[in-house]
C-alpha cells in the first residue's frame, strides 16, 4: 500500500530533487513521478510550483537555528548556520533574498533573532538583521557560484587563479595598477571558509560600534 500523500512529502520529494539536479530538476510532474502519484493529485496539497518552492524554503530554514548568549553570538550563528543550510541545498541561494518569506520556520528564525536583538533600538533592529542576511547571500552566491564553475569546468579555484597567473604577470608588469599588483601578490590568500568569518568580524564590529554610541 503507498504511503499516505501529503504536503510535507511532497516537500521531501521536491528537495530531494532539488539537491541532487538544482531547481531546474523540481516540476509539479517530476515530483509526482517520483511519489508515484500522478500530477494532479499534487494540487489537492499546494496551489503550484510557486507555493512548492516557498515550502521547500521554509523547510530549508527548519535548518537554521541561530543560538548563543547576547545579540553577536546569535549574528554569528544565525550567519554560520544559514550558511551551512545553503550548502546543504545549493538551490536555497538561488531563493534567498527578494521579498520576504513568511513560512513558520522562517518566522521561527526572525524571532529568535529580533529576541536576541532585545535592548537596543527598535529602529535599529530590522537593518541590523538586514544587514547580516545581506552579507550571508552575496557570500554563499559567490561561493556557491565557485562550486558550480568547479564542476562546469572540472577545474578548482587554485587551478584557475594558476591560469590567469601569466595574464596577471604581464598586465602589472604595465605598472598600470600598482596598488592592486601589490595586494595580489603580498596579500594572504585565505580560503572561503577564513574569508567568511573575517567578513563578519567586519560587519558585527560595525554594528557593535554603532549600537554601542
Amino acid at each position: 500500500m503507498p504511503a499516505l500523500l501529503n504536503r510535507e512529502r511532497i516537500v521531501r520529494a521536491a528537495i530531494h530533487l532539488a539537491d541532487a539536479d538544482g531547481l531546474e530538476a523540481v516540476s509539479l510532474r517530476k515530483v509526482a513521478t517520483a511519489l508515484g502519484v500522478g500530477p494532479m493529485r499534487l494540487y489537492s496539497y499546494i496551489a503550484g510550483k510557486e507555493e512548492l518552492l516557498d515550502l521547500m524554503v521554509d523547510a530549508a530554514y527548519a535548518e537554521i537555528r541561530p543560538v548563543g548568549h547576547g545579540w553577536r553570538e546569535v549574528l554569528r550563528s544565525l550567519a554560520e548556520t544559514t550558511r551551512q543550510a545553503a550548502h546543504e541545498h545549493e538551490w536555497l541561494a538561488d531563493l534567498l533574498g527578494g521579498r520576504p518569506q513568511l513560512g513558520p520556520h522562517v518566522l521561527a528564525r526572525g524571532e529568535a533573532v529580533v529576541a536576541a536583538l532585545d535592548g537596543i533600538d527598535v529602529d535599529d533592529i530590522l537593518p541590523v538583521a538586514t544587514a547580516v542576511d545581506a552579507y550571508v547571500i552575496g557570500a554563499v552566491r559567490r561561493e556557491i557560484a565557485e562550486r558550480r564553475a568547479e564542476r562546469a569546468t572540472g577545474m578548482d579555484e587554485k587551478r584557475w587563479q594558476a591560469s590567469l597567473g601569466p595574464y596577471l604577470e604581464r598586465t602589472f608588469a604595465t605598472g598600470r595598477f600598482p596598488v592592486l599588483a601589490t595586494v595580489v601578490r603580498d596579500a594572504a590568500h585565505l580560503d572561503a571558509d577564513h574569508t567568511f568569518r573575517i567578513g563578519l568580524d567586519f560587519l558585527l564590529d560595525g554594528i557593535e560600534a554603532h549600537i554601542s554610541r
